[in-house]
């Protein structure tokens, strides 16, 4: 009787968000608003509407989209709650008294944002039918995991508009400082997940590929460097800034296509690593108005460093960590950090240490991004003249880094404990990632093992048969 339940709800919840949508749509923000209403105390409304959209796409969907991957029962239902809210925080926006806005991309966003919704519900309804099994159904199965995929990234973009619009940021003369620094502050954070999710979980992954994780990175610096380039000055007689910022595109290209060559056969390669370092001590130096903003600006360069050096130490002298048998619990041997008397437990500790180690170059990304997106001019200003000294801005973007990074490990554990997974033995850092026949890849898991018992391993040596000397 489930699956009848949930089908039916999620197609009530479909023809509400159907109904509700010309109500979202008809709402229009005035284009001339008084000073009155644009400096007007914000809202009961606009701060629930605030605080649910924030749980919804920073919790909620998240949390959901793992379930999915993990064919977790409770994807559909957290998945459902999650679009019920959202569309209310929705109609919340847009129906709030107080403090209005002007026509916004933010605005614009959130109404039309009711049309990747709907989609994915539509979808969800029809994959529940399990109907046209072998003509229809694949394609509606990658469709609806590509949009479950890109909830993320649309919660954080619309995220980081609603931040500037409430703040009034990034006027026509910040417009492209903002856009540099949240373009970049945002890679450099997507960097470091991406990054934690290889060391975590898929480094069988990176052995099948046949390449490197250096690889990767330099294409992605390569070609982030070119755009950089060729896009960082319009015309006019060039600013120290827009020399420094060309050079650092040539700086990522050259170096990428460095690392690329080296990376060769599989190869790892220290360049990226490189690279960091290179892009960390020019940011360090990077002249500023402002002296909180040179104070900002050293440390987004320090931590920059730091990540690199990590990096740098974990490509050159970590061992590799290869499949161990072992299990999820907390107190488990394996996850302890201090060797036992035995050969195989000290490489065993090795490998356990290294793990630990590794989480270092990823959460520095993202520290340095949340501190690059958080240093624009106009931020940095606004700071200044509440009387907020460097100290306590830097600790609170660190501290944002350390609650982005422990949910996203927890969104790594919740994978690894929930769904097909919650009967596995999956010890941190084995494969979740493989390449299926059609060339996509899934995030897999063994389905044989126990959760509470696993084999032991067979000694090497002589095997003796009874009977045969008997």
């Amino acid at each position: 009787m489930a699956r009848p339940i949930s089908t039916c709800f999620k197609t009530g919840l479909a023809l509400w968000l159907s109904s509700q949508a010309c109500v979202v749509y008809g709402h229009k923000h005035e284009g001339n608003l008084t000073e009155e209403q644009l400096h007007a105390p914000i809202d009961s409304i606009l701060w629930i509407h605030m605080a649910l959209q924030a749980v919804v796409w920073g919790i909620i969907f998240p949390i959901g989209m793992v379930f999915g991957l993990s064919r977790s029962r409770w994807h559909v239902p957290t998945q459902s709650i999650g679009f019920a809210l959202t569309l209310g925080g929705i109609f919340l926006g847009h129906v709030h008294g107080g403090r209005q806005f002007r026509h916004s991309t933010h605005g614009s966003i959130g109404s039309w944002i009711i049309v990747p919704i709907l989609a994915q519900l539509v979808l969800g309804i029809y994959l529940k039918l399990h109907i046209h099994q072998e003509t229809l159904r694949p394609y509606a199965v990658r469709v609806h995991g590509i949009l479950g995929r890109l909830w993320p990234i649309l919660g954080w973009v619309q995220s980081l508009f609603g931040v500037i619009l409430l703040r009034d940021l990034c006027g026509p003369n910040g417009a492209g400082q903002c856009a540099a620094h949240y373009i970049m502050g945002s890679a450099f954070i997507g960097y470091g997940i991406v990054l934690s999710l290889l060391f975590v979980l898929g480094e069988g992954w990176v052995r099948g590929s046949g390449k490197s994780p250096e690889w990767w990175d330099s294409w992605v610096i390569m070609l982030w460097g070119i755009v950089n380039t060729f896009t960082e000055h319009w015309g006019g007689a060039w600013s120290v800034k827009d020399m420094q910022h060309t050079v650092l595109g040539v700086l990522w290209w050259t170096g990428g296509a460095l690392g690329i060559f080296l990376a060769r056969n599989n190869q790892r390669n220290v360049v990226p690593a490189l690279i960091i370092i290179l892009t960390g001590w020019a940011m360090s130096d990077h002249s500023q108005a402002l002296m909180l903003s040179t104070k900002v600006h050293a440390v987004f360069g320090y931590t920059l460093i730091l990540a690199g050096v990590t990096r740098m130490i974990e490509v050159c002298f970590l061992p590799a960590t290869p499949y161990t048998p072992g299990s999820l619990e907390d107190n488990d041997s394996e996850h302890t950090l201090s060797p036992s008397q035995t050969a195989q437990g000290i490489v065993r500790s090795q490998i356990m240490a290294a793990r630990a180690f590794r989480h270092l170059p990823p959460f520095l990304l993202v520290a340095s991004g949340f501190l690059f997106m958080s240093a624009t001019d106009e931020e940095l200003e606004a700071v200044h003249e509440t009387g907020m000294d460097h100290v306590t801005y830097i600790l609170g973007m660190y501290s944002l880094a350390f609650l982005l990074y422990l949910f996203t490990q927890f969104l790594f554990h919740l994978y690894t404990t929930t769904g097909q997974n919650a009967n596995s033995v999956y010890p941190a850092g084995e494969i979740v990632f493989a390449a299926s026949l059609n060339g996509e890849i899934e995030l897999t898991s063994p389905q044989d093992a126990s959760k509470w018992y696993s084999r032991v391993p067979r000694e090497e040596g002589p095997v003796h048969v009874v009977g045969e000397d008997d």
